[in-house]
């Protein structure tokens, strides 16, 4: 079998399964927009690619799944490699130790944090697993390129079996201070094997000089090089702002290339989008429902992370204090559970419900419902059409790793119109300063900023929304993709690599 020149190493898979006259067949993701088309994007450009995700199967069937499958498609022929993980290691690797432990750290919320039921052993296991079967796929020389903190430990591995490979690791969260990620039992192994990657990315700079402050304080490393923060990314003022960023580090004799460089959107394929004749057809079908009362959308997930609870007590007391908004103003909220199956989620969702229902009942008639809620997904053409019917976008998490939605949302509104309310601790704001921001931590800041965005002018709008989408045209994913591409091509093999960690 030829080895792989690119790696990707990601907890989802690149396709989707379906049985069609009992044969499993393998499809594109429904929607071409979104991380997954993007990274798969990469294999266009190499001759052979592979990708290694994880998949459910139960103890008795493991023995008999296929592993490894080839799949053709627009982007040519690659292989990918699906670990099958038990009920009980899908629970201990992603539902405890990734999202109890893991996740509220990441966020700057350790007052989530839950160490007690952690199984370290499992998550140690289940990257080896990738490591493993990374390297089966790679070359010697291969590129291998890792996403998320799900697979912390996966470089460390990954240099122990493949010493000459080029190493890239991905962080999709914000990366906490020095202070907060500390909190976890096991950083020093966390961040011996991230030293091990030649190359560790994030969206924005605050993220990597977080990230530079834990290494210095747990591991030396020296800072060998440092930019200034390219324009458009950091406006001083700003809750996430860094005037410049550590790109090189020194640890070991060795070179830890230092990227942040925000994810962008599919904004040419959404303007296609909102040009399609079914697209105004729906928005004329979502004004008419609307009786000429203004929407405010908010797309997001069901997470305590995401702000939610936050907004519609804002939204409650918006009703409250200005009576003449009653029956002229819709709020559409999507909460789409992220894991139904963990006790932290379902909290949130009933937090949700239950301010929904309240408000609804509270202000409500026969012909009203203040909000309209959704639970499970909107079909992305769908929801374009709901950005481009809206009058507000109304994106306030408390933290964020980036949050495309706020882009998505800039791209729909080839009109010019439409107001983005944006908190300031999504990634995003960083390069999205013209839309309203606001502090979801304060009352009287989210306030401010529902009340600016439902009584700007027209003329203001259009200046805002103007240079909003200015920035996410300019910062779109073919910009982040060739910038990706610049970076890899920088990255050395390593002239000798690290001492394998006692403890990993």
């Amino acid at each position: 079998m030829k080895k792989s020149e690119l790696v990707i190493v990601y907890h989802r898979q690149p396709m989707e399964e379906a049985v069609v006259d009992g044969k499993t067949v393998y499809r594109p993701h429904s929607s071409p927009n979104g991380i997954v088309p993007t990274l798969k994007s990469f294999f266009g450009e190499i001759d052979r690619g592979a990708w290694i995700a994880w998949t459910q199967v139960k103890a008795k069937e493991q023995s008999t799944f296929e592993q490894v499958v080839t799949v053709s498609d627009s982007v040519g022929e690659y292989n990918v490699s699906r670990l099958p993980l038990t009920p009980q290691q899908v629970k201990s690797f992603y539902s405890v130790t990734s999202k109890e432990a893991l996740w509220p750290i990441l966020h700057s919320f350790p007052e989530t944090y839950d160490y007690e039921p952690v199984d370290w052993p499992t998550y140690r296991e289940v990257n080896w697993r990738f490591a493993e079967a990374a390297a089966s796929q790679a070359a010697d020389d291969a590129l291998i390129w890792i996403h998320d903190y799900n697979l912390w430990l996966v470089p460390a591995y990954l240099r122990k079996l493949k010493p000459n490979a080029r190493i890239a690791f991905f962080h999709h969260t914000p990366f906490p201070s020095a202070d907060v990620f500390n909190v976890l039992p096991w950083r020093g192994e966390i961040m011996e094997s991230l030293l091990h990657c030649d190359l560790v990315g994030f969206h924005i700079p605050r993220y990597a000089v977080n990230f530079v402050a834990a290494a210095r304080s747990l591991c030396g490393v020296s800072i060998t090089e440092e930019t200034q923060t390219e324009a458009g990314m950091s406006p001083t003022g700003m809750a996430l702002s860094e005037p410049s960023v550590p790109t090189r580090i020194g640890h070991q004799g060795r070179t830890i290339n230092i990227d942040a460089f925000p994810v962008g959107t599919n904004a040419d394929y959404i303007e296609e989008v909102v040009s399609k004749p079914e697209t105004d057809r729906l928005v004329a079908e979502i004004q008419q429902a609307l009786h000429g009362r203004r929407l405010i959308v908010s797309v997001g997930r069901t997470d305590y992370t995401k702000g939610t609870r936050e907004m519609l007590e804002t939204y409650e007391r918006l009703l409250a204090r200005r009576p003449d908004l009653r029956d002229k103003v819709s709020l559409m909220v999507t909460s789409v559970s992220a894991n139904p199956h963990m006790a932290v989620y379902r909290k949130a969702q009933r937090e949700i419900e239950a301010l929904v229902g309240r408000i609804n009942g509270r202000y409500g008639n026969l012909g009203w419902q203040p909000i309209i809620l959704f639970t499970t997904a909107i079909p992305f053409e769908k929801l374009i059409a709901y950005y481009r019917a809206a009058d507000v976008c109304w994106i306030a998490p408390l933290r964020d790793g980036l949050n495309l939605v706020a882009k998505e949302f800039c791209a729909a509104r080839p009109d010019g119109q439409g107001v983005l309310v944006l908190s300031e601790f999504a990634g995003a704001a960083v390069e999205l300063p013209n839309a309203v921001l606001t502090n979801p931590y304060s009352h009287r800041s989210m306030d401010a900023a529902i009340d600016q965005a439902l009584d700007m002018g027209e003329e203001e709008q259009r200046a805002r929304m103007k240079r909003l989408r200015a920035s996410v045209k300019h910062y779109d994913i073919g910009h982040w993709a060739h910038h990706v591409m610049q970076r890899f091509d920088e990255i050395k093999r390593p002239a000798a690599p690290l001492p394998f960690a006692a403890n990993a």
